[in-house]
């Protein structure tokens, strides 16, 4: 038995999304099958469509979906069905950075996300006729009206809860909260600067006020984000293009330097402001910093006990931080809402657009209502 579904197939490089239908096998023993009900584009779907980074093609991506569970396989003992669901990353469950709570940091981190199949190289989705698109993507593929997920990375979410808000935290939102929170875990009192105040970006900023931090810079090109992270929680607001000396600029702001930074822009430059801003044992995180990008340092300049520290999905146990920002979202202390862009379904091609150009800060598509 497979469950027929409306796909958005990513045929070529660069090409548009086309739209076919798909067959998706029945769970397996601990799989999930969910009926998507919105899911976000974030910048690593863009970076798959251009091919910077590798992923087979034809390909169903996206990796931020929430939706209703349909079907559980037998051995799935943490979601049923009806319940609300937020998707997350996949990982092996196996190896010792699984097995230590590092799941970001898997040993087959790029099979478990990348590769369009499931871990044993099967692939749940088919079509009657063409070439058949990889799923799997980040063990969901959830540009679908159906997303086949496996348990490890579905998350159970309070029903009374939107569901366009909560898919970003399958990735990027938890990505920004959970380098602040947990990766850097930034302490009451410390001084904070965020390179980039993009969806991450923003999310470190809510992050790092309900941390408590005295000092939270915001550092962006763009004077509306800008302008958007001070509402959010940002105490100082740095625009690059208007100081002659970024690293500077910061010091200007807490002279001894700053405690922690992280930077969501993979701008080389960054680096060098970044580690120029640091405080002694000041700790600089990243997660966009790519290999081939040029974002070099002399270490030289890290012999105060500052370090650098390379960050992926927050290093985040996503059970334990989606429920916890999912709390803080209905106490009103992380206002996912304010940065969100809803688009159907259909126009996932300009939804796309929006978010290539800076147009929106987090584009969620919608495909229909919980039932």
């Amino acid at each position: 038995m497979t469950t027929s579904a409306r796909a958005a197939v990513l045929e070529t490089k660069d090409g548009p999304f086309e739209f076919r239908d798909v067959e998706i096998e029945d769970p397996r023993a601990d799989e999930v099958l969910v009926r998507m009900v919105a899911t976000g584009i974030c910048a690593t779907d863009a970076h798959v469509r251009a091919q910077r980074m590798a992923a087979p093609l034809p390909v169903v991506l996206g990796h931020e979906g929430a939706g209703v569970v349909d079907r559980v396989g037998a051995a799935v003992t943490t979601v049923e069905p009806g319940d609300h669901v937020v998707l997350s990353y996949h990982s092996c469950g196996r190896c010792k950075p699984c097995a230590s709570s590092h799941a970001a940091y898997c040993d087959n981190v790029w099979a478990a996300n990348f590769a369009g199949a499931r871990l044993d190289g099967s692939n749940g989705l088919h079509v009657a006729r063409g070439a058949e698109p990889r799923g799997h993507f980040f063990g969901q593929s959830s540009f679908s009206t159906y997303a086949l997920a496996h348990q490890r990375n579905t998350i159970k979410v309070p029903r009374d809860l939107p569901l366009e808000a909560m898919a970003p935290l399958g990735c990027g939102l938890q990505t920004g909260a959970g380098a602040v929170l947990k990766a850097l875990a930034v302490p009451v009192g410390a001084s904070f600067a965020v390179f980039g105040v993009g969806a991450v970006g923003l999310a470190a900023v809510m992050a790092a006020r309900v941390a408590g931090a005295g000092t939270i810079v915001a550092v962006d090109v763009d004077a509306a984000r800008l302008g958007l992270a001070r509402e959010l929680g940002a105490t100082h607001l740095v625009n690059p293009v208007e100081v002659e000396d970024l690293a500077g600029a910061l010091r200007a702001i807490e002279e001894r330097g700053l405690e922690y930074v992280l930077d969501t822009s993979g701008r080389t430059e960054n680096l060098d402001a970044g580690v120029g801003a640091l405080a002694p044992l000041g700790r600089f995180g990243f997660v966009a910093f790519h290999a081939g990008g040029g974002a070099v340092i002399d270490v030289g300049r890290l012999t105060l006990g500052q370090s650098l520290q390379g960050i992926i999905q927050g290093d985040a146990v996503s059970s334990l931080l989606i429920n916890d920002l999912a709390q803080l979202y209905r106490a009103g202390r992380f206002p996912i809402d304010r940065l969100l862009s809803c688009y159907d379904f259909a126009d996932i091609d300009t939804a796309f657009e929006d978010a290539g150009s800076g147009r929106v800060t987090k584009a969620i598509l919608r495909f229909a209502a919980p039932g």
